[in-house]
């Protein structure tokens, strides 16, 4: 089945999951979800141009056009595994529990100066979004790939690498994300770990962190690990400072101004800049792509009203990247300090402690006002007397707006599903 399919692909080298994106001539995968049954839109999909839709409901099966198959995201998942065991390039595979997105975006800046590059599109880095990945990729076209892998249980990681087969590797770090998922901070570490284990096995290529002291110490796994970003290491590069913008200076002395925030985005420039290095791309233009990338997405990016610069990481959030968020503002220079912090999603049991923990540690910040959004976040005001607590977006939505601010920084920060990119309008 899964050899027939792959000469259809290989005509169109197309695939589509949403009616509303068929290109002509692809083939359409019928997925389903917790609130839909794509079998149901084959139809729809053949008479907006796919060639072919796989679907695994005989009733919708109505003549050779529709491919009737056990499990259609599991073909989808084998086909993408068929596919990979055909390329002869270079596939950087990376997970961490913070900075995934904008570490991929990075490593793709800098190799782009030299090669062709295909990367994860957004952050589409799960059990669909690999394999539509790894199908993106032509060896006609794409010197490397770059795969970014996202989990939030003990045992996906090693799924995902079983599709794309990643030959180089790296684990940007380990914190409290998905706690839920993966039954605390231990799961965490298991299943992060799975990509080294991938590499160890395939006798891979990784680059580690060598001041992270939880992936330093994993590195005694490997025969040969490529170590950043401290003297001695395979690549080396300092942390100037971050006010707000990170700037660093690399490894051959070159001063480079990012237009990233936060000393914690330094990890993420290193590793970008180390793997330019391996992959021999001129170090005057890797320095250059970081110089230029811009951040997007509501992932730390700048944005000026009036006297105010509003910071907003409403991406993601959890809690060790709100501690980083937080630190850094506290670090930076600014008349007036203002946090508008959301939920933290997916603690499960911990998630009432968690956000108490953020409480004591506002509070011990210098901040000049402090807003939280919620029903989650709500365990925070137990440290915080003077903070402004609010059940709803709607409703810190109507007190922002009876509220001007002046000469501030505004930390805007919550878990993706509340939106609270929302509430930069209202900032006056």
């Amino acid at each position: 089945m899964i050899a027939n399919l792959y000469q259809h692909y290989l005509k169109c080298r197309k695939i589509n999951t949403d009616t509303r994106q068929i290109d002509h001539g692809s083939i359409f995968f019928a997925l389903k979800g917790p609130k839909f049954n794509a079998n149901e839109f084959a139809s729809e999909a053949l008479a907006k141009g796919a060639s072919f839709a796989v679907i695994d409901d005989a009733r919708y099966r109505e003549d050779e056009r529709y491919i009737l198959v056990d499990n259609v995201l599991k073909t989808l998942q084998e086909l993408a595994r068929h596919h990979r065991d055909q390329l002869n390039i270079p596939v950087i595979g990376l997970t961490g529990s913070n900075g995934k997105t904008t570490t991929k975006e990075l490593i793709n800046a800098v190799l782009s100066r030299k090669y062709n590059v295909l990367a994860t599109k957004g952050n589409l880095n799960n059990h669909i979004g690999v394999p539509l990945t790894v199908l993106s990729i032509l060896e006609d076209d794409h010197d490397m790939a770059i795969v970014e892998m996202g989990a939030n249980h003990v045992g996906e990681i090693q799924q995902l690498c079983e599709i794309a087969n990643p030959t180089h590797g790296l684990i940007t770090n380990i914190g409290k994300a998905h706690l839920e998922g993966f039954g605390g901070y231990e799961g965490v570490i298991r299943a992060k770990s799975e990509l080294y284990h991938h590499l160890i096995r395939t006798s891979g290529v990784v680059w580690i962190n060598s001041q992270n002291e939880v992936l330093n110490n994993m590195a005694k796994r490997f025969a040969n690990p490529l170590f950043y970003p401290a003297k001695g290491d395979y690549y080396h590069c300092e942390f100037l400072k971050a006010s707000p913008f990170v700037e660093v200076e690399a490894e051959n002395g070159e001063h480079i101004t990012t237009q990233l925030i936060g000393k914690y985005n330094f990890e993420n420039i290193a590793v970008a800049l180390c793997i330019g290095k391996f992959f021999n791309v001129p170090e005057d233009e890797a320095n250059q792509a970081v110089a230029e990338y811009t951040p997007q997405n509501n992932r730390s990016q700048i944005i000026r009203k009036g006297s105010n610069m509003v910071i907003l990481d409403a991406y993601n959030a959890n809690p060790s990247s709100m501690a980083l968020a937080i630190e850094n503002l506290a670090q930076m220079e600014a008349r007036h300090k203002i946090v508008i912090l959301g939920d933290m999603k997916e603690l499960g049991p911990e998630s009432a402690s968690e956000h108490e923990k953020l409480g004591a540690e506002l509070s011990g910040k210098h901040l000049t006002d402090i807003y939280l959004c919620g029903e989650l976040i709500q365990p925070a005001e137990k440290h915080l007397s003077r903070a402004h607590y609010f059940p709803t977006k709607v409703e810190l939505i109507e007190a922002l707006k009876t509220v001007k601010f002046k000469d501030a920084v505004i930390l805007v920060k919550a878990s993706r599903s509340l939106g609270l990119e929302d509430v930069v309008e209202y900032i006056r």
